[in-house]
């Protein structure tokens, strides 16, 4: 069984894929798994990795799969790895439409959706399988390492079909459960490509920061 590919994530390539997330966004109210989004982040391997900036423990992303097989059981959408510190993160993606986290079923308090809860439970399956198998030589085929941290992220809808009350229960809901002491994270593809936004935005203060103290170091030498 294949683990993941090695990787080197280019960050100019990234922000490019970034821009062309954003358009797609921009030009579609609403977008279907199979038709839209897997075939885009297929195309776009550097953005599908930085994916993985939500971990706070993945020092780098060298490790990447597109339909990433379990243990010939279950299959992640994506797979992002740091082949150093032993950390993966596993992540599924959904419909971004009206339905795919809430449904309207003409009460005051809106159902979740059966998209949203099948991408849910597609996660505990998944942190299910892995502890099945963990510390087993399968996994230190797969993974290079019999011990492992994981996550999963869920991506899922659009801001725009959310109402306020409905994001405070999403929030509370991923606050509060928790699956194996791990909590999975939710966000909508807006969510998303705002957040890798704002991260290079962070980028380029530090690029600043550091071009501005190095030209305040050779104007030092230059006296």
């Amino acid at each position: 069984m294949k683990g993941l590919d090695p990787f080197n994530l280019d960050l100019k390539q990234c922000l490019f894929e970034l821009e062309e997330f954003e358009k797609l966004l921009f030009n579609n109210r609403e977008l279907k798994e199979s038709e839209h989004i897997l075939p885009f982040f297929k195309q776009r391997l550097h953005l599908s990795a930085y994916i993985a900036f939500y971990i706070p423990q993945m020092v780098r992303f060298d490790q990447i799969k597109h339909e990433f097989s379990f243990f010939g059981d279950f299959r992640a959408d994506l797979a992002i790895g740091d082949s150093v510190n032993n950390i993966y993160c596993f992540i599924e993606f959904e419909d971004a439409t009206k339905d795919s986290i809430f449904v309207d079923k003409g009460r005051s308090t809106s159902d979740w959706s059966p998209r949203f809860e099948h991408g849910f439970s597609q996660i505990i399956d998944w942190f299910w399988k892995i502890d099945d198998f963990k510390n087993t030589s399968l996994a230190r085929s797969i993974f290079g390492s019999e011990n492992i941290e994981f996550c999963g992220i869920l991506i899922i809808g659009r801001d725009a079909f959310i109402s306020d009350i409905d994001k405070a229960r999403l929030k509370w809901r991923l606050n509060k459960v928790l699956v194996d002491s791990r909590k999975i994270i939710c966000i909508t593809f807006d969510q998303l490509a705002r957040d890798i936004r704002d991260s290079f935005s962070r980028y380029s203060l530090i690029y600043e920061a550091e071009s501005e103290a190095e030209a305040g170091i050779s104007t030092d030498d230059s006296d």
